[in-house]
């Protein structure tokens, strides 16, 4: 991959995003720098194709964007609307309109964008509050919710990495 220089936790706080938050933002911030390296020159082509069985470039795209989407619906307290859940359940297929590598890299990039502002107008003094998730209402916090966001997404980047270092084989 590309060398991006520092890494973002190494280039200091992210303006408006509370202290306790900004481990949050800097793992948001460096997947979106890392997709955007990756995914330059990638050949729309393969986006859909599945090598050796693993999942497509174009769902680790997707789910990139909708998982940071779910997860922050969570933490603000809500629950999944039906266009949500619709998209959940379509994440890997390919769309019916000849979606590009780079539409669905714009997505990811609005999303990260949407989340920062979330973290911007997060209190710290909710971090602890009571969140649950899914049609389960399985316990959580503000702050595990945000966390796991992070976490999710640098785990998929990786895997992403994969994906596509297969592909241009």
């Amino acid at each position: 991959m590309t060398n991006l220089g520092p890494e973002v936790w190494l280039r200091g706080p992210r303006p408006g995003v509370p202290p306790l938050l900004q481990p949050v933002a800097h793992a948001l911030l460096q997947a979106r720098e890392e997709v955007d390296a990756l995914m330059q020159g990638f050949s729309d082509d393969r986006l859909w194709t599945r090598p050796g069985g693993v999942a497509s470039v174009g769902f680790h795209l997707q789910h990139l964007s909708g998982v940071l989407d779910r997860l922050f619906t969570y933490a603000r307290g809500g629950q999944l609307n039906p266009d949500q859940l619709r998209m959940l359940q379509t994440e890997g297929a390919p769309p019916a309109s000849g979606v590009t590598s780079q539409d669905l890299v714009a997505v990811f990039d609005r999303q990260v964008d949407r989340a920062l502002e979330q973290l911007r107008t997060t209190s710290e003094d909710t971090l602890i509050d009571s969140r649950v998730v899914g049609r389960a209402q399985l316990p959580s916090t503000v702050l595990g919710l945000l966390v796991h966001a992070a976490e999710h997404t640098q785990r998929h980047v990786g895997q992403l990495l994969v994906t596509v270092r297969i592909q241009r084989k």
